[in-house]
């Protein structure tokens, strides 16, 4: 919505067609001289299917190519702990976490070298910059995908690539989302304060357009951890191993997983 106000031609993608309708209906409502597409696209669907779906983004709009790619696509299971989780969730988180965004990046990416241009907005996570208890192979994931568009950035700086790699803490995201996701609403003495989506959305597109490298997004204390891990290592990995049993237990009673309470209260229940 935020881009169309902006003016930008919108090439809507994920697996539901029929919800891209209507996101696309939505913006029209408000924004009748838009110019959107809908191109369904699964990235777990494999390179081939991938190649296809590129090619035909590349051909809309008169063949003018894609400027951005805002790779929004996440799956995340519910919390537990590392050691519990099996074989069927790290394929499934990766595939489309990792390995769906890090093929459809490479092959998007020579189009946009052919231009001399191109923009990469990657949703990465608080859980790719932090240790995230309960979470660990969607931490995993988002550590991978921070790792690689950096390198990505590096490589590809000088001919006119760029990246922006986002990492939201908790967002308040829509109750008709199909992935099972930490940000799910839970009961009125559980709520939390996060960031709406409108702000988050803002908040990205400013940053990409002024070509940040990377922008955090969240209340606290979320930005707190992520400042102390990133700048103060020791105490930060300190305060984690101290919250990190009784986030699981939190988030196994559905309660507030992203409470200062967790930092200064005492042991977990048993």
């Amino acid at each position: 919505m935020q881009f169309a106000n902006l003016g930008a031609k919108l090439i809507l993608s994920a697996r539901n067609k029929d919800v891209l309708e209507r996101v696309k209906q939505n913006i029209l409502s408000k924004n009748p001289d838009s110019r959107i597409e809908v191109l369904p696209m699964d990235l777990s669907a494999g390179e081939e299917s991938l190649k296809q779906v590129v090619h035909a983004a590349e051909s809309l709009f008169s063949n003018a190519g894609i400027d951005y790619m805002i790779h929004n696509a996440a799956f995340e299971r519910p919390k537990r702990g590392a050691l519990e989780e099996n074989e069927e969730g790290l394929k499934a988180t990766f595939n489309v976490n990792v390995i769906g965004t890090i093929n459809l990046t490479r092959l998007l990416a020579p189009y946009m070298l052919d231009r001399g241009m191109g923009h990469f907005v990657v949703m990465s996570s608080a859980a790719g910059k932090v240790p995230a208890p309960g979470q660990a192979i969607y931490s995993a994931s988002k550590h991978a995908l921070n790792g690689y568009f950096a390198s990505l950035r590096s490589e590809l700086c000088t001919k006119g690539i760029k990246v922006t790699v986002v990492c939201p803490g908790p967002i308040e995201t829509p109750q008709y989302s199909g992935a099972a996701s930490s940000v799910q609403r839970h009961s009125s003495s559980s709520l939390q304060k996060r960031v709406s989506v409108e702000r988050c959305a803002e908040l990205t597109i400013v940053a990409a357009t002024h070509g940040l490298k990377e922008a955090w997004i969240s209340y606290q204390p979320v930005l707190t951890v992520m400042y102390l891990v990133q700048y103060m290592p020791t105490v930060g990995y300190w305060l984690m191993d101290k919250v990190g049993a009784k986030r699981l237990d939190a988030a196994a009673k559905k309660g507030n997983t992203y409470s200062w309470n967790l930092m200064f209260s005492g042991k977990k229940s048993p």
